[in-house]
Parts: C-alpha cells; sequence; structure tokens
C-alpha cells in the first residue's frame, strides 16, 4: 500500500474529512488531497514532504515513521543540514572586496591643491599691489560697476526630487506553533513555501507585491517592514494577507 493509500485509509477510519485534517494539521487541503494521490510536488521539496506526511499520520492515527522510511526508500534519506542553510538569508549579503589605493586619483588631487595654491598667491599678489597703489595716491583705484538690470530676477529655485521609496518587502514570522505559510505573486503564480516549527523564526525578503497564505495565524507573531503585526488571526483558521512596498496589509 502506498504512502497515500495508507494516509487516506487511515483518515477514514478515523471518520475524519480532509477539511478537518487541515484544520488539525494547518496544511492545505490541496497538499494534502495531493499526498493521498501520490503526489508530493505541491510540498514544495523532500523537506517539507516528510513534515507534511508525519503531520497527517499523526492526525488520523497511523504510524508516522513507518510512512517516512518508505518516503525515503522512494526518493532517498534526508542529506544532513547545515546550520549556514538553516539561518541563511533570504536576500544573500554582498560583501564589498576591499580595493586598492587609486594613485592615479591621488595624483590629480596633489596637482589640483598645487593649482588651487597657485592661483592663491597670484590672487593675493593683486590684492598686495592694489593696497600700495592706495597707500601711494591717497584714493582707491577706479572701478566700473555696472548697475543691475531692471529685468533681471532671481530664478526659482528647483524643488529638491523626492527621495526614492524603497522597493522592497521584508517579512518576519516567529513561529509560537508550527505552521506552514505559501507565498504567490498576485496574478496566483506560486513562489516559495516553507514549514515553520514552534520556536523558531524565518525571514523573507521579496522586491515585488506578494500574497502570503498562513496555515496557522493564530500561532505565529508577524513582522512586515519593520512593523509588528501580532498574530494575523485564529488558530486552526487559515488567512491570505497582501503585501507589498508601501503597501498596506490587507486581508
Amino acid at each position: 500500500m502506498s504512502i497515500g493509500d495508507a494516509l487516506a485509509d487511515a483518515r477514514r477510519q478515523a471518520g475524519l474529512t480532509i477539511t478537518q485534517v487541515s484544520q488539525r494539521t494547518c496544511i492545505r487541503e490541496t497538499i494534502i488531497r495531493g499526498i493521498e494521490r501520490g503526489d508530493f510536488s505541491a510540498c514544495g521539496g523532500d523537506f517539507y514532504a516528510r513534515g507534511h506526511i508525519r503531520s497527517v499520520a499523526r492526525a488520523v492515527g497511523a504510524d508516522d515513521e513507518e510512512l517516512i522510511r518508505e518516503y525515503d526508500a522512494l526518493h532517498g534519506a534526508p542529506q544532513a543540514i547545515r546550520a549556514a542553510d538553516v539561518f541563511e538569508p533570504a536576500t544573500p549579503i554582498r560583501l564589498k572586496e576591499r580595493r586598492r589605493p587609486n594613485w592615479s586619483l591621488a595624483m590629480v588631487l596633489v596637482l589640483a591643491v598645487i593649482a588651487g595654491y597657485g592661483v592663491y598667491r597670484v590672487v593675493n599678489s593683486s590684492v598686495s599691489h592694489s593696497a600700495s597703489v592706495q597707500a601711494s595716491t591717497g584714493r582707491l583705484p577706479q572701478r566700473h560697476h555696472t548697475q543691475p538690470s531692471a529685468t533681471s530676477s532671481t530664478p526659482p529655485a528647483t524643488p529638491a526630487s523626492p527621495s526614492v521609496a524603497n522597493q522592497s518587502v521584508v517579512i518576519s514570522l516567529t513561529a509560537i506553533q508550527d505552521c506552514w505559510v505559501e507565498f504567490t505573486k498576485p496574478d496566483g503564480r506560486f513562489l516559495s513555501q516553507a514549514y515553520v516549527v514552534g520556536g523558531s523564526s524565518k525571514t523573507w525578503t521579496f522586491t515585488q507585491a506578494v500574497n502570503m497564505d498562513i496555515g496557522n495565524p493564530g500561532g505565529i507573531m508577524l513582522t512586515v517592514n519593520g512593523k509588528k503585526l501580532g498574530s494575523p488571526g485564529s488558530a486552526g483558521q487559515p488567512v491570505t494577507l497582501s503585501l507589498g512596498p508601501g503597501k498596506p496589509v490587507s486581508g
């Protein structure tokens, strides 16, 4: 008997519907139906597939360890997960490389300083000469003053351009209880899915508006773009949030 048949048979013997199993496990009904048909593509990978099989098996009273062993026999045993993979940020951090000193730029700056000093000496000599003329003649050198034009006007000040708004949305989730989340584009196209174990946290960064499906909103604390939203719903009642850069949260 396949994994899906074993789970479906155990569910029927327990007198549970797929909807009731979904409410107990906080796993979407479409994923449960796929697992019972032997289709694990909607789980988001082997790691999440094992977690879903274990949760559904415990909810319907099946032997989760036996089912996991059968899954590993078909799809391969899980590989060891490094701590760096678990805590890897959603957006990779680029480290700036240390650049060598730009001697060409330094030379240009030195030449600019020398040229500025030369101009200063010329201007200073001119001022000293004017002072000498004034001391010998008792009057200031004649200067031609240009009367300001009546039609001249001060050009209007150019308004400062507004700063560019942050075009990313940062989502941080702290799980009090086990919970799954799924991200899709506003047009419904799948982006990613995650199963967050109680007591752990996870952060995602997107450069576009996203829809966030939450399986157990009452068991998490949510923060979006630095704003703490708390628990966005009740335990066991999945919700969908629309999130985006500079966009208010909407259900």
